[in-house]
């Protein structure tokens, strides 16, 4: 098997490159870097520098590495971004995607792992998120997302290809410094950020329907998660192999959920702060609870989360520190 990997240079990506090459799986990267960087992409490893819209270099990529099997995470991810530019998160994730399946299916590729979000829920009002929840994403980026589940399937059914779509839940962590996430997009560096400058990390609300009135969420290691694409991508090559052009959706997320104030609490403590957090107005659309249901996942492939919340702190703070420049 030879993998192609979009997106492989990014946070995320360059994850499930260090999880798929210490499996002992070829890989191939392909990035267009907006967001990624080359150095992330281990030695040994192909990088094509290219987009998922370009179907020549798709094209080339294929067959001069001679690849069976995508994983794809290529995508442009940022929910406020989305609802600004639709029309840029439109073309990027979804035609972007229609470009590579026809690529795919043309190489008579037989397996696609798609990276598709729990934005795809949107505000779901149930105690665990289960994947028969419906989908009523909320931003053009969660749009994107379950368009490409449709595209994904279709294809599949389609073409014989075994498709897998993995939704996951609130990303954090890193597997080594270097590869620790570099944007201030989420709770963890959002409050990182805060405490470096010498401020107050922000709360948006207290008077949900929770347990201390902040927003809780299930949070899950970049580790673990790269670690369900190599599970999920190797049960798609059994499939294929067998001549079983099956699909499968799952939930990636530890069951468990934290609440702001909670993490809050646990940054301080790991990062030998003592800075009280204030609360601020409520966020449009931000759902008061969601936190996956993992039990399909554990069902169909055997897999579950390994690291907790601490851990997950820890390693991204030790990332923040190496890249920031700031002590620890």
């Amino acid at each position: 098997m030879t993998y192609l990997i979009t997106g492989g240079a990014g946070y995320i990506g360059s994850h499930v490159v260090r999880a798929m090459t210490q499996a002992g799986e070829r890989v191939v990267v392909l990035d267009d870097l907006s967001t990624g960087y080359a150095e992330r992409v281990p030695e040994g490893v192909p990088l094509v520098v290219g987009s998922t819209l370009d179907r020549d270099v798709l094209d080339r990529t294929i067959a001069e590495h001679g690849v069976t099997g995508v994983v794809h995470l290529a995508a442009k991810k940022q929910v406020g971004e989305s609802v600004e530019q639709p029309l840029h998160y439109y073309r990027e994730n979804v035609q972007g995607l229609t470009v590579l399946l026809e690529a795919v299916a043309a190489a008579g590729v037989r397996n696609f792992l798609f990276s598709s979000s729990a934005a795809v829920y949107g505000m779901p009002d149930v105690d665990l998120v289960t994947e028969e929840t419906p989908c009523l994403p909320l931003s053009p980026y969660g749009e994107t997302k379950l368009a490409g589940e449709w595209l994904v399937r279709a294809a599949g059914k389609a073409h014989g290809i075994a498709t897998a779509c993995l939704r996951y839940f609130n990303v954090a962590g890193a597997a080594t410094p270097e590869l620790a996430d570099t944007g201030v997009f989420n709770l963890v560096p959002m409050v990182f950020e805060r405490l470096d400058a010498g401020e107050a990390p922000r709360i948006f609300g207290d008077d949900y329907a929770t347990p201390d009135g902040t927003c809780v969420r299930d949070y899950i290691h970049v580790e673990d998660l790269a670690d369900a694409h190599l599970v999920a991508a190797r049960k798609l090559a059994e499939w294929a192999a067998a001549g079983e052009p099956r699909d499968l959706t799952v939930n990636i997320g530890r069951g468990e959920g934290v609440s702001v104030t909670e993490m809050i609490d646990l940054i301080n403590e790991i990062t030998g702060h003592s800075v009280a957090a204030v609360v601020t107005p409520r966020r449009p659309g931000d759902p008061a609870r969601v936190v996956a249901s993992a039990d399909r996942i554990a069902g169909e492939l055997g897999w579950k989360a390994r690291h907790d919340v601490r851990e997950m702190i820890d390693s991204a703070w030790a990332g923040w520190v190496a890249r920031r420049g700031v002590s620890a």
